[in-house]
């Protein structure tokens, strides 16, 4: 019986996985030539889905934010001289009108 419980769970757990992550690989940034430093800056800690997910929500103020807050927050190793190039990229193409 247990058993048969650990393997209900496994395949739950699995299934639940599988959810999260779906079409993740299909995602792609908007190409730009700032793309590859946003690509290595922001994909490192999180999927880009994120970005995407944002889109047309934040201004340039707020793209600011999130990059700061990543980096101050959640100590994500971006330098400071690549900042204005994600936050540029961010607001040109996922930003709101």
């Amino acid at each position: 019986m247990l058993v048969r419980y650990t393997l209900l769970a496994a395949l739950m757990g699995g299934l639940l996985l599988d959810t999260a992550t779906a079409n993740e690989t299909n995602l792609k940034l908007i190409t730009d030539p700032a793309a590859a430093t946003v690509q290595a800056r922001c994909s490192g800690c999180h999927s880009i889905d994120y970005i995407q997910m944002n889109t047309g929500v934040l201004k340039r103020e707020g793209w600011e934010a999130e990059v700061k807050k990543m980096i101050k927050v959640m100590g994500a190793p971006v330098p400071e001289t690549d900042v204005s190039t994600i936050v540029d990229y961010l607001t040109r193409h996922y930003g709101a009108p």
